[in-house]
């Protein structure tokens, strides 16, 4: 996980990695930080991700839910982009294919 400097009250999360109920809790910290933080957007920078389950994408829906505005950057990985369509949560959030166009929105 790494968190970014805020840019124009935009803080960039960088996922890596596999997230499941056991590997999920330094994405919750960030998160938490942003959210306590007077940031505009969160962009998560999910383009890392090798393996997402429903744990992780419990923890999208529960960012998605504090009406705080996000965007996923991708590319997304097959198996997160087939996760979010077989749950319709792909029209939940905004996807973009990288983090440059996600802080032009």
């Amino acid at each position: 996980m790494r968190v970014r400097p805020d840019i124009d009250g935009v803080r960039v999360i960088t996922c890596s990695g596999e997230f499941d109920q056991d590997t999920l809790e330094p994405l919750r910290q960030a998160v938490a930080g942003a959210l306590a933080d007077p940031v505009r957007t969160i962009v998560l920078d999910v383009s890392g991700i090798t393996f997402a389950d429903s744990s992780m994408l419990n923890e999208l829906i529960r960012l998605w839910r504090t009406g705080r505005p996000m965007v996923l950057a991708g590319p997304l990985n097959p198996q997160m982009a087939r996760l979010l369509e077989l749950t319709s949560a792909d029209q939940l959030f905004t996807v973009v294919g990288s983090v440059e166009v996600a802080l032009t929105l």
